[in-house]
């Protein structure tokens, strides 16, 4: 079991985690929507769900039905 024989000062632990920071989410436009969302997901406009430019999921015929 790993056990330090000396404590790390503060200096030498703040220089180790200089490159742990939090990143800023890439955003993308999607192309038939206009839409902003996140790379690679899924987005619901207008009670359909898109990915890249296609409808996977159309939940607007469903809600025209039970009307």
């Amino acid at each position: 079991m790993a056990h330090p024989k000396r404590r790390i000062s503060t200096t030498r632990r703040d220089k180790r985690r200089t490159h742990i920071k939090a990143k800023m989410p890439q955003i993308a436009t999607d192309t038939t929507t206009g839409e902003a969302h996140l790379f690679h997901r899924a987005h619901w406009h207008e009670g359909k769900l898109y990915y890249r430019g296609q409808v996977l999921i159309d939940n607007t015929e469903d809600a025209e039905v039970v009307e």
